[in-house]
Parts: structure tokens; C-alpha cells; sequence
């Protein structure tokens, strides 16, 4: 009964050393977001396919177009893009990409995968990336209009949002003043990119996963009253979606297959029955 399954992104993660942050272990198990996504297409015909978030300036985008635009078209045109800049140095540098520039290369990449979508010849001439007179066929069925969401709570984010984005993917909101203060500005930032504000989206996550040693956050999907008062809070904040962290599920108890679909499906109830559908 949920609306959309998202995957989060890291392909690796440090072990924590001296001038690192190890805000998670190195062992964290995290399965390749588009390739358990092509999985989840494949055993599912209605639910919307996405990312929260995908680290898009560690991806040739280029190649991440195609593999998108795959998506879409196995999944007849269930996926919805989210992405963001990173936070891991050390990964960047894994992946042979440069953490400094990976702002601005966000934003350009963005442009390049409309085009991608888009058009039937691909001419793009940017700083960081360039593509003449190239052909990617097929296009996606829902085109150049694929939706993208952009997750990230800074000023630089949130006009990133207002300029290219379809909806904003916010981990975390504090109450509901900090709601504003960050749609306000994603608001002025649409309007100043001469886009209409109200054809944004707003998703806000319930809780982000717990880190290494939060006993307390680590126990908080099992309290359903609380969980709930959250959504009905969202709502009232003005966001329209809300994202349930099954990481979280799992760490607060739901330890099988088994457990992890009852606890969701209790919650999916649960929150239906707060906030509608």
C-alpha cells in the first residue's frame, strides 16, 4: 500500500580514521541503488521506483541518463530521481570524482540528463561535461518531464531545488518555522528561475537512520503514537509526502523479512488512518 519504494546511495563507505567523519560503519550493507530498483521493478506493477538520494556528481551523467531512462521504460514509467551532492570526501576520491566541484557539477549534470530525456540530438557544451550531436534512444515514457526531487538542507541546496527541481527531499526538519524558512526560499528561488512554486513537491523524512551508538533514535519507529504525531506534524508543516526509513525500521527491532513486513504494514495503517491518503 505505500506509495514509493526509494533506495538510498553509497557504492562505498570509510572506515573511520583520524580526519574522517564515520557518521556510519564501513560495514553497512547497502545494495546499488538502480540495480535493486531494476529487482524491485521487476515484482512490482504499480508503486513509484526511486532514490533518496542518489550522490549524483559520483555518476557520469551520461551513463546515469541511460540507466534512468531504462528504468522508466521496464517499469513503464514508475521513477522518480532524487538527488543530492554527497557528504563523504572519501568516497568522492574513491571514485576518482572531485568532492570540491561536485556542487556545481550537480547542476550541470541535472541539465544534461533533461537534454538526455529530451532531445532528439544532444548538444551539450558545459564546464564539466559535453555530449555533440549524440542520439539516446529509447527516451523514457515519462521524458524530459521525469521527475527529479533534490534532497539537502542548505542555502545552496535549496536553490538548487527552486532552480532544477521538481520537489525538495528534506531529511530532516527541526519544526515547523525551519519548514518555512527552507520553502520560503526554495519558493523565491523558483519564482527568481521564472518557475511556478506551487507545482513543487515536498517530502520530508520522518526520521534519518540512527547513528552508531543513539540507543534512543534507534528505538524510535517502534513507538507508533510517536511516528504518527511526526506525520501529522509534516502535514501541518505543508509536505506532502512523508518517508518511512526501513534502515530504521530494522534497527529498532524488526529483525527478519518477516518482522520488517508486519512492522511496515502496521505502520502503513497506522499512518493512513492519521493522515489520509
Amino acid at each position: 500500500g505505500y506509495d514509493q519504494l526509494d533506495i538510498f546511495d553509497h557504492v562505498v563507505m570509510g572506515f573511520p580514521i583520524e580526519g574522517r567523519d564515520g557518521r556510519y560503519g564501513a560495514k553497512m550493507p547497502i545494495l546499488e541503488a538502480l540495480m535493486t530498483l531494476s529487482y524491485a521493478a521487476a515484482l512490482t506493477s504499480t508503486i513509484g521506483l526511486g532514490t533518496e538520494v542518489l550522490v549524483l556528481p559520483q555518476r557520469q551523467p551520461v551513463l546515469l541518463a541511460k540507466q534512468v531512462s531504462t528504468l522508466d521504460t521496464l517499469s513503464g514509467g514508475r521513477v522518480r530521481l532524487g538527488v543530492g551532492i554527497g557528504w563523504q570526501p572519501s568516497e568522492f576520491e574513491a571514485l576518482s570524482e572531485n568532492f570540491r566541484t561536485r556542487g556545481k557539477r550537480t547542476d550541470e549534470a541535472i541539465e544534461l540528463l533533461r537534454a538526455c530525456w529530451r532531445d532528439e540530438q544532444i548538444d551539450h557544451n558545459g564546464k564539466y561535461y559535453t555530449s555533440v550531436a549524440m542520439g539516446m534512444e529509447p527516451k523514457p515514457p515519462q521524458g524530459g518531464h521525469l521527475p527529479i526531487w533534490i534532497g539537502g538542507g542548505s542555502e545552496a541546496a535549496f536553490q538548487r531545488v527552486g532552480k532544477y527541481g521538481d520537489g525538495w527531499l528534506s531529511s530532516q526538519v527541526r519544526d515547523a518555522d525551519d519548514a518555512k524558512r527552507a520553502m520560503d526560499a526554495i519558493k523565491a528561488a523558483a519564482s527568481a528561475a521564472g518557475r511556478d512554486p506551487e507545482t513543487l513537491g515536498w517530502q520530508g523524512q520522518i526520521a534519518p537512520p540512527p547513528r552508531p551508538g543513539d540507543t534512543e533514535a534507534k528505538m524510535y519507529y517502534a513507538d507508533l503514537d510517536r511516528v504518527a504525531k511526526r506525520v501529522a506534524d509534516l502535514k501541518g508543516m505543508g509536505f506532502g509526502w512523508a518517508a518511512v526509513n526501513a534502515t530504521a525500521v530494522f534497527q529498532s527491532g524488526a529483525r527478519s523479512i518477516e518482522a520488517m513486513i508486519e512492522a511496515l504494514g502496521n505502520m502503513h495503517d497506522r499512518l493512513r488512518s492519521e493522515v489520509g491518503r
